[in-house]
């Protein structure tokens, strides 16, 4: 008798931040707000790369010691990550995987991230703090799809684990935890007004 076997999996975590703790979600958007208004550097770079908002990627790297909601943060996803870790069988030798980066997107209307990954991590992840409604899901790519050069595509009611692209639209004081290597993008934010959330990194 024949049998089907799924390999080679993707998984994605997703949660509600809370799960682990209490934090203040308006609070972390008052401290956005807060940073992106004061970060000239963060401001002068977006500016010069048409980015559509505010991002803090390209300017600061200590959020955690800017902020003093953000150092809780730190602290609720640590909880999640080290979750996730667990679910995903890493063998870290007796080391804890270590928050490397976190920054602050605010997208505007028309604005988006195209594709990419994120090298010299292990998970990656993003909490979203704003997302009015007709804002912009994630877009996961099957990490596969480079290779398929010669497969048909799939049905509309595919199976979502075999679907080429899917896309997660997270509510406000959610988390998604991926494999850094794991191919992604923001499509345009059709929504006037900012969608706002918090990316980073954790590396071992």
């Amino acid at each position: 008798m024949s049998k089907t076997k799924l390999l080679f999996s993707t998984p994605i975590y997703h949660a509600k931040l809370s799960e682990v703790g209490k934090i203040d979600i308006p609070e972390i958007e008052r401290s956005c707000w807060s940073i992106a208004q004061d970060d000239e550097a963060g401001q002068k770079w977006c500016e010069q790369n048409n980015y559509p908002g505010y991002t803090s990627y390209a300017s600061l790297s200590d959020l955690t010691w800017r902020s003093p909601i953000f150092e809780d943060l730190k602290k609720l996803l640590d909880l999640h990550v080290a979750q996730f870790s667990a679910e995903l069988d890493f063998n870290l030798e007796g080391r804890g995987l270590k928050l490397e980066d976190i920054w602050i997107n605010i997208l505007s209307e028309g604005g988006n991230h195209s594709a990419h990954l994120h090298p010299n991590s292990v998970v990656s992840g993003t909490i979203y703090i704003v997302m009015p409604p007709e804002t912009s899901a994630i877009k996961f790519e099957d990490p596969r799809h480079p290779m398929m050069m010669a497969a048909p595509s799939r049905l509309v009611n595919a199976k979502e684990y075999l679907k080429p692209f899917i896309y997660i639209n997270p509510l406000v004081g959610e988390i998604l935890l991926w494999e850094s290597w794991l191919r992604h993008e923001v499509p345009m934010n059709m929504s006037s007004k900012e969608r706002i959330s918090i990316s980073f990194n954790y590396s071992w």
